[in-house]
């Protein structure tokens, strides 16, 4: 199926000297973002990639886990490293670390809402604190050479106010560009995101702002930018079963049509990440992440749940590789029957 493109959007994304390539970023996501997962969405057209969210305190106390959170290769790269902390000491020596270990990007994570992260003052907890905050972002302004970004919230309510405070606050503190999810701390990801708070934030910043949240397709990151005025847009959860949102997205800022990925492609990419999985892992590490990972690059195929239920009890690479053959024969069968090179878009 062919999408038609809107009208271009003339576009010049940079985060402070670092110009990217295109005006997509993706979200960072615990246990979903790490390198395998970065790859395999950079090589699809994402401008910015991120590590998952990185415990600051684990890297002030040298934990070998927290530190091969850092890990990434030369295909990942700009790679933007999030960190998530509430002491503005400890969150500056980890964001030197992170820079050490190559990161291209500091981040600070104003957003997670999770109970245990917010009563630490850390994540969304940062923005009931406006004092504490502007002595985070300080600190590791001060303490990081890199470009320096923060994501947030929409705050405590839907009013937006946080949300406007802490951009105006992170500006003048010498933050190079803001990310806003316009859901409050209470909505954590339910309910619409509020898209007007992302356009409130525009007017008052003079540096980039990158809007998040309800990019489920294509369109609608065109949308957020005509709506909103932000400079590009943040995906999270759709590139986990879509990841070439990205390049369909850059196709449409170019004004030029989209097309789903066909069978070919599509395979080819789960093929790749399997590949990156057991490089980065090891083959029996690899084999019980992918048993629910591969899931994912499976979503809204014809037949998908008999798949993704036979993945779940792999125990080596080549129980993946022969369950993925299987599924690409029975699916190209179907294209056949259907006269088509595209099962995707017979799965309604």
């Amino acid at each position: 199926m062919i999408f038609l493109p809107m009208a271009p959007i003339n576009h010049n994304f940079h985060i402070g000297p670092l110009q990217l390539a295109d005006p997509t970023v993706m979200a960072p996501m615990a246990g979903i973002t790490d390198s395998p997962f970065r790859r395999m969405i950079k090589k699809r057209g994402c401008g910015l990639v991120c590590s998952e969210m990185i415990s600051a305190s684990g890297l002030y106390h040298d934990s070998g886990k927290t530190f091969d959170m850092l890990r990434h290769t030369a295909a990942e790269k700009p790679f933007s490293v999030q960190i998530f902390g509430a002491k503005p000491d400890i969150m500056a020596k980890a964001a030197q670390l992170a820079q050490k270990a190559g990161a291209d990007i500091i981040d600070i994570n104003f957003g997670c809402a999770v109970k245990k992260i917010v009563k630490t003052g850390a994540g969304v907890g940062l923005m009931r604190d406006r004092q504490n905050a502007k002595a985070v972002i300080r600190a590791v302004r001060d303490a990081a050479d890199i470009p320096l970004t923060i994501k947030i919230r929409s705050g405590w309510d839907s009013s937006g106010e946080d949300a406007v405070d802490i951009a105006k606050t992170a500006q003048a503190c010498g933050v190079d560009a803001v990310a806003v999810h316009p859901r409050t701390a209470g909505q954590r990801f339910s309910g619409k995101a509020d898209w007007r708070i992302i356009a409130a934030v525009v007017r008052t910043l003079s540096i980039p702002v990158i809007g998040n949240g309800d990019i489920r397709k294509p369109e609608d990151a065109l949308k957020m930018m005509r709506e909103t005025g932000c400079d590009a847009v943040m995906i999270g959860r759709a590139a986990i079963g879509n990841p070439w949102i990205f390049s369909q997205v850059h196709d449409l800022i170019a004004g030029r049509p989209y097309t789903e990925p066909d069978l070919e492609m599509r395979f080819s990419g789960i093929k790749e990440y399997v590949k990156d999985m057991i490089d980065c892992y090891g083959q029996t590490h690899a084999c019980r992440l992918m048993r629910s990972r591969l899931g994912w690059l499976l979503k809204g195929l014809p037949e998908a749940s008999r798949y993704r239920e036979a993945i779940t009890g792999i125990t080596t690479p080549a129980d993946a590789h022969a369950i993925l053959a299987d599924y690409q024969d029975r699916l190209s069968g179907l294209c056949r029957t259907t006269d088509s090179t595209n099962p995707i878009t017979k799965s309604a």
